[in-house]
């Protein structure tokens, strides 16, 4: 029954704790924190492994910090003249590239002339395959009055939603003449993790009730045009390839000489989807990624970019099937501590297992794309561990008492024994002796407990016994010791106390006993006496023997002298 009580018990306070542990916001913000972690745990390994590899098919145009030293000294100025950028995207199409990125937003500028911009925008007229970028925020009316954006800029489709959307309020448009001259332009809004580290990319953004396309989105859709995506998610979870530097990286200054050169077989670009952005720490297009401190924008676009072509984007697990792994891992601790008798061996299973899960997770990742939580259902299963070795303890703490219940305890009278009373005696005579305190033994025999059987019969002389014992245990102090000596005699071992006060206890025990009814099997009643022999510590004995056998000599005497007497 007590067992059953406490795995109830277990059972309630575990899915109390799951249930709080949901319900409590901060709780489950630090785990989502942690699991964050061990996302970015797994993608540096995977990184760094070599099992995966970017698409050599994506080329940076880096504007790094030797591109930008070189454009201050050449041109005297930054950002570089749009006519060149327009140059340099005819240099690239001769050799028939996929597509142009720009991870550049061509806002209007008063350092750029009107003849430099109208060239940009030729550009954007004469290719289908060049895209820009632009970007909503959220400033003030009072700064800047929000566009209203060209209807070929948002998405054709409705979108059914089914989750929350990056929603913004403004937005900083760029050049009007890119803006009508073409439809290939997109967001570069990027989505951060609460602790600044940029995992995931949306597809889409709000802004006055539309969606609009991210930039990266736009250059895949044109290289593939089915994506396998789910475009009601608001983002997508980037796998990442390596650090910063994994794609290949062309400076702009090389890229440069060789259009004013005019050397045309310097670069082919034949197939290629080419990015232009910065690269240079000092241009502020520097994220932090979980395969990298330091990560250039415009790599993340290239790797959004490479995770929608190749279908690799990370694919995190359903909030049930965490739910239900977590319960998996519950039972099989629960399982490893109720089965095994060794808790160091429970103990190491119990690890051995979530390691095991662990592993299962990382190639779970690696092979499959899926992102199975670690944290949440690791602490479950330890909550587990902890509550269950917390019931196995109650439960053999429990079995323990019984047991030494069982071993110390005659199981008719309830009292203890005579290995007991032994045991006991010894101990309180080591005492007695070592602190020069009192020690008094009693020691008890029912008179003519073998008559009285042999009239009424076995079982009412077991209640008479039972009934005596019942009254000597009721009758003395909850320091002294009652013990069933043997057959009919019983012992009392009453610590710091002398022999007169011992004396005056057996008359009491005494006289309790001879007043009082015993009833019978039989429904009949009778009087029932106890004669008493007393012993004391010092001036009859220093050992249990000489204490016991001097309580034995006065208890024979009080039988001699009638009975029903202490001696």
């Amino acid at each position: 029954m007590l067992k059953k009580f406490l795995y109830t018990l277990w059972i309630s306070i575990f899915v109390v704790l799951l249930i709080l542990g949901l319900k409590n916001g901060s709780f489950f913000k630090f785990l989502s924190a942690m699991e964050d972690r061990t996302f970015d745990i797994r993608q540096s390994i995977l990184a760094n492994s070599g099992h995966r590899h970017h698409n050599p098919d994506i080329v940076i145009i880096a504007i790094d910090d030797a591109s930008y030293e070189y454009i201050l000294d050449k041109y005297g100025e930054w950002p570089l003249r749009r006519d060149i950028y327009a140059k340099t995207v005819d240099y690239i199409e001769k050799t028939n590239p996929k597509s142009i990125a720009f991870d550049l937003m061509f806002v209007k500028s008063i350092k750029s002339s009107a003849d430099a911009d109208s060239k940009l925008i030729e550009v954007f007229k004469k290719y289908d395959n060049v895209f820009t970028a632009m970007n909503l925020d959220n400033q003030p009316e009072d700064l800047r009055v929000p566009p209203e954006l060209p209807e070929k800029l948002a998405n054709p489709k409705p979108i059914t939603a089914d989750e929350d959307f990056m929603e913004f309020s403004n937005c900083r448009v760029i050049l009007d003449g890119i803006l009508n001259a073409t439809s290939n332009i997109g967001m570069i809004n990027v989505a951060r993790s609460d602790d600044g580290v940029l995992r995931s990319m949306p597809l889409f953004l709000k802004y006055q009730d539309k969606y609009y396309p991210q930039l990266g989105l736009l250059v895949a859709t044109h290289a593939k045009k089915h994506l396998d995506i789910n475009t009601s998610n608001s983002s997508v979870i980037l796998n990442w390839y390596g650090p910063a530097g994994t794609f290949e990286n062309i400076p702009l200054y090389k890229l440069l000489k060789a259009v004013e050169t005019n050397n045309t077989s310097a670069y082919d670009f034949s197939n290629k989807i080419v990015y232009f952005g910065a690269t240079a720490a000092s241009l502020f297009d520097i994220k932090t990624v979980p395969v990298d401190k330091v990560y250039p924008g415009v790599e993340v676009q290239a790797t959004y970019v490479n995770n929608l072509l190749d279908g690799n984007i990370i694919h995190k697990a359903h909030y049930g099937v965490n739910m239900i792994i977590a319960g998996i891992l519950a039972m099989l601790t629960i399982f490893a501590v109720l089965r095994l008798q060794s808790m160091p061996v429970a103990f190491g299973l119990s690890m051995t297992i979530y390691a095991v899960y662990v592993m299962f997770t990382y190639y779970a990742m690696r092979f499959n794309n899926v992102w199975l939580n670690i944290v949440a259902p690791l602490t479950f299963a330890l909550f587990a561990f902890i509550i269950t070795v917390i019931v196995k303890y109650l439960i053999k703490s429990r079995d323990f008492d019984t047991q030494y219940k069982l071993a110390t305890t005659d199981g008719l009278t309830e009292l203890y024994n005579h290995r007991y009373f032994q045991e006991q005696l010894q101990n309180q005579v080591s005492h007695a002796s070592r602190y020069e305190s009192p020690l008094s033994l009693i020691i008890i025999d029912i008179d003519f407990f073998k008559k009285f059987n042999d009239n009424f019969g076995h079982q009412s002389g077991d209640a008479v016994l039972r009934q005596v014992a019942f009254e000597l245990k009721k009758n003395v102090r909850s320091a002294d010791i009652v013990c069933r000596y043997g057959g009919e005699e019983m012992s009392i071992i009453l610590p710091n106390t002398k022999y007169e006060e011992a004396v005056n206890i057996a008359n009491k025990l005494c006289s309790l006993v001879s007043s009082k009814k015993c009833k019978l099997t039989n429904g009949k009643e009778s009087n029932v006496t106890i004669s008493l022999g007393v012993s004391s510590f010092g001036q009859d004995g220093k050992t249990p023997k000489e204490l016991i056998e001097s309580a034995d000599k006065r208890l024979y005497n009080a039988k001699e002298n009638g009975r029903n007497r202490v001696n």
